[in-house]
C-alpha cells in the first residue's frame, strides 16, 4: 500500500518536535517562524551554521521495503564551531545517477525563513523522505547514487552515498523525494 510522502514526514517532524519539547526550555512564545535548539537569547547574532566548522552523520535510514511505498533518511548536522550558529531554512539538496542529476525541493508547508539556532556541539537533523521505485524499471524511478546537499548559505557541497533504493519518478519526472526542515535532535 503507498502512502503519501507527506505521512512520513508528518510522523518524522512530530516524533522530532515531540522530542524537542521535551527539552524544557519553557519560553511558551508564540510562532514567529524562528525555532531553537537552544535557548533563543545565546544564538542572537549567530554567524550562519557551515560546512567547514560541522560535522555530518547520515542514517539510520528507514528504507521503503517495496515499490510505492515510502521511506526517509535523515541527515544529522552537529555544530563544531565552538559558538552558537544559526541555520536558517533547508539544506539544498540533490540527488545525482552517474553525470545525471535531479533537485530535491522541500516538503509542502517548510518555510524558507524559520530559524534554528545551534549551540556548539548540539545537533539538528533534516530528513529527506521519498517513495520507492521499481527495481530495474530506468521509466519509473531511478537508483540514485549520491546525496548532495549544502547547508542554507554555505557554499560547500556534502557527497555521500545513497544509503536506500531506488526512488520514484513523479508524472513530470523529477525524483519523488522531499527535504524536510532542521528540527532539534535528542533533549
Amino acid at each position: 500500500m503507498r502512502t503519501a510522502p507527506t505521512a512520513l514526514a508528518a510522523a518524522l517532524l512530530a516524533a522530532l518536535t515531540l522530542t524537542a519539547c521535551s527539552s524544557g526550555d519553557g519560553d511558551g512564545g508564540g510562532d514567529d517562524g524562528k525555532t531553537s535548539a537552544a535557548p533563543a537569547e545565546s544564538g542572537k547574532g549567530a554567524a550562519a551554521c557551515t560546512a567547514a566548522k560541522a560535522s555530518f552523520e547520515i542514517g539510520p535510514s528507514s528504507a521503503a521495503p517495496a515499490a510505492g511505498d515510502e521511506g526517509a533518511v535523515p541527515v544529522t548536522v552537529t555544530n563544531k564551531s565552538g559558538a552558537a550558529c544559526v541555520l536558517k531554512g533547508t539544506a539544498d539538496v540533490e540527488m545525482t545517477v552517474g553525470e545525471r542529476s535531479w533537485p530535491v525541493g522541500a516538503q509542502q508547508g517548510v518555510s524558507k525563513d524559520t530559524e534554528v539556532t545551534v549551540e556548539d556541539g548540539q545537533a539538528v537533523s533534516f530528513a529527506i523522505s521519498y517513495v520507492r521505485g521499481v527495481a530495474g524499471d530506468a521509466k519509473k524511478g531511478a537508483t540514485v547514487d549520491k546525496l548532495n546537499f549544502r547547508l542554507p548559505g554555505d557554499s560547500k557541497v556534502n557527497s555521500y552515498d545513497w544509503p536506500d533504493p531506488e526512488i520514484a519518478f513523479t508524472s513530470g519526472g523529477t525524483l519523488e523525494a522531499k527535504v524536510g526542515p532542521f528540527l532539534p535532535v535528542g533533549d
